[in-house]
């Protein structure tokens, strides 16, 4: 991918410049990632004399929370872990054995946001084994599955179960299955140089103030890492889509779909599987933000056009929640995206069969091809039940999405072998509407339509 076009560079840095300005951040470094690579890259103020590099360290806080989850869902998909399993099972003795894995993954557990004893951020952590002897009743702030409330708590006990099952440390584990094979060996769990300093800037005078970093231990899969810019672009890249074998693409896909949103049918966030999810400017975002005291980053990817924007700061606080929506809105205005070429498919004569107006009761359907012998039924001119679905070896057609998502679609053939209609979980449609001839559970009425 080319780099953006030079009017593009202008307005993006532009907007980073006015909110280093602005929020009075030491140092910010930010990133436009188009298939996979970096387009554009801008830095404003200075780390020890220079402006930040794409290989300056940032601490990334939260965001290693999606990358201890990869691992879960890599031993999910080995076999070794049920996203359904209690925590309990893997990580026994402590008074939530109760919550799944899936529950933690998605901030569903209803445990409580932080760890007891001191404030864990700014204090050195503990042992994993003091900490699980600390947690008590208090553990539990809501019944699980009942709400969405963010638990680093969660990810340490995560953290646990990766550690207990492959032997080493949740750090390695990490360094092994995903940051090594992605390529990302400039992201570490301790500072490396060149990195920034992490600062506290007082809300009323032009004055710095220092933050600790420590090791974590116990709370490190919340929030240890360190990355640079080159490796959360690759990282945007990974989100999106491109998994390099890390991951299987239907599961990163899985990961970022809605567990639980924050308002209903007209969510703008919410969370999947250690991912957190957002809407804005009519895309559908996927990624996560991080803060650690001196440190705010954020990233998020766009798989439908495989974008992706990030950003990195050595503040406490102040970045605008805003910053990179806006730069992927400059990113449209100035660049927007052109359509996929249209080009005809080879399509079996069985498929085109197929093809065309469905009837669900009086209700008109098309039912359309895909590429890749997929096929897409949806309403005809209106609202309705929409969904893709995917050939299956027995001759039945899986639903990939919407209402019908894991329901399965059936051919219903005459005794000639010509087809009658389509069977999907019961529901029949017909060639046209209530066809006679077909099978209409409760029938129709012999007397036919009327005026």
């Amino acid at each position: 991918m080319s780099p953006v076009l030079e009017s593009t560079a202008r307005a993006l840095l532009r907007r980073i410049a006015v909110e280093q300005a602005e929020s009075r951040l030491p140092s910010l470094a930010a990133a436009v990632v188009r298939e996979g690579r970096i387009a554009w890259f801008g830095s404003r103020g200075r780390v020890e004399g220079a402006a930040p590099t794409e290989s300056t360290q940032y601490r990334i806080g939260s965001i290693t929370k999606s990358m201890v989850a990869v691992v879960v869902m890599r031993l999910r998909d080995e076999g070794g872990v049920d996203l359904l399993d209690p925590i309990g099972k893997h990580v026994p003795g402590t008074p939530v054995n109760e919550v799944t894995v899936a529950q933690l993954l998605s901030h569903t557990a209803g445990l409580t946001a932080e760890p007891p004893g001191q404030w864990w951020e700014r204090t050195p952590g503990m042992p994993v084994e003091q900490l699980i002897g600390l947690l008590g009743p208090e553990t539990s702030r809501h019944r699980p599955g009942r709400r969405f409330h963010y638990s680093n708590l969660g990810f340490a006990l995560l953290g646990e179960l990766i550690a207990r099952h492959r032997g080493v440390s949740w750090e390695r584990a990490v360094q092994a299955e995903v940051l090594e094979p992605l390529g990302m060996r400039e992201t570490t769990t301790r500072p490396r140089a060149p990195h920034a300093t992490g600062y506290a800037v007082h809300p009323w005078a032009d004055v710095l103030l220092p933050e600790p970093e420590h090791d974590a231990l116990a709370m490190a899969p919340a929030g240890q890492f360190w990355s640079t810019t080159g490796d959360l672009a690759r990282w945007a890249a990974f989100v999106a889509g491109d998994t390099a074998g890390v991951l299987d693409p239907a599961t990163v896909a899985e990961m970022r779909e809605p567990a639980t949103v924050d308002d209903g049918d007209a969510w703008t966030g919410g969370f999947g599987l250690g991912l957190q999810l957002a809407r804005a400017g009519g895309r559908r975002l996927a990624g996560h933000s991080g803060s650690m005291p001196g440190f705010l980053a954020t990233v998020w990817a766009d798989p439908s056009d495989r974008v992706g924007v990030l950003f990195m700061a050595n503040s406490t606080s102040g970045v605008s929640r805003t910053l990179l929506t806006e730069l992927l809105a400059i990113l449209d205005e100035h660049e927007p995206r052109l359509p996929a070429e249209w080009e005809p498919v080879t399509a079996d004569a069985d498929l085109l069969e197929l093809t065309g107006p469905w009837y669900w009761g009086p209700s008109a359907y098309a039912l359309r091809l895909l590429p890749e012998r997929g096929l897409a039924l949806g309403p005809v001119g209106g609202a309705g039940r929409a969904s893709r679905f995917v050939a299956q070896g027995d001759g039945t057609w899986l639903g990939l999405d919407g209402y019908y998502a894991g329901e399965r679609l059936s051919l219903v053939r005459r005794a000639d072998g010509s087809l009658s209609h389509l069977d999907l979980n019961t529901f029949v449609f017909t060639r046209t509407p209530y066809d006679p001839a077909a099978e209409v559970p409760g029938g129709v009425d012999e007397g036919g339509w009327r005026s």
